[in-house]
């Protein structure tokens, strides 16, 4: 339990960072560039590339190179659940949830 534990923290604790998790969110639609996931979040280059390198330590995403570009995708199968999980909950209908807050 206790191996368990340290796994789940090591992942939440990856998940802390906004910048991470919005990574990790569209890496859930398929694989991106470096430059398309900076592109999409509205991020330099140089914070996605460092974000990913953290996300490769821990085992969350894999690269593929094709030519000069490296594409990343979600590699870990129980962050895939849990990311999933909450993509559902916070990006699935987000454009009905922002109405419904708003009183529209």
């Amino acid at each position: 339990m206790q191996k368990n534990a340290d796994a789940a923290e090591a992942l939440l604790k990856c998940l802390a960072s906004r910048n991470r998790l919005m990574i990790l969110c569209t890496l859930v639609e398929g694989e991106q560039s470096v430059g398309a996931l900076a592109a999409s979040l509205d991020v330099r280059e140089s914070i996605v590339s460092q974000h990913l390198a953290i996300l490769r330590r821990e085992g969350l995403v894999a690269g593929r190179r094709e030519g000069q570009t490296i594409y990343y995708a979600l590699s870990n199968e129980d962050a895939k659940r849990l990311l999933d999980t909450l993509y559902s909950i916070f990006c699935d209908g987000e454009e009905e949830r922002g109405r419904s807050d708003s009183g529209h």
